[in-house]
């Protein structure tokens, strides 16, 4: 079963970082040889504008995630489920 991971790109999460927690989820499915368990792709709005961080859907649940926290959210949120 693959893991459904969503990064919002909208303008909000955008000024939040969105880029850079896309980039560290990237780097983290590359190096672990993760693709064919992880199903990641971005969303235009999640509307969690008004929230904290940027919004990132792990199996169709919404998170509030920093870029500078996007490696250790992975690891534990995202790890456990592949």
């Amino acid at each position: 079963m693959m893991v459904e991971l969503c990064v919002c790109i909208g303008s909000s999460c955008h000024i939040k970082g969105s880029f850079g927690v896309i980039q560290a989820f990237k780097q983290h499915i590359e190096e672990k040889s993760l693709q064919d368990k992880i199903n990641f792709k971005s969303s235009f709005c999640m509307k969690q504008c008004s929230n904290a961080g940027v919004a990132v859907s792990v199996d169709n649940v919404i998170h509030q995630v920093s870029p500078d926290k996007a490696g250790e959210f992975f690891t534990a949120q995202v790890m456990p489920k592949v």
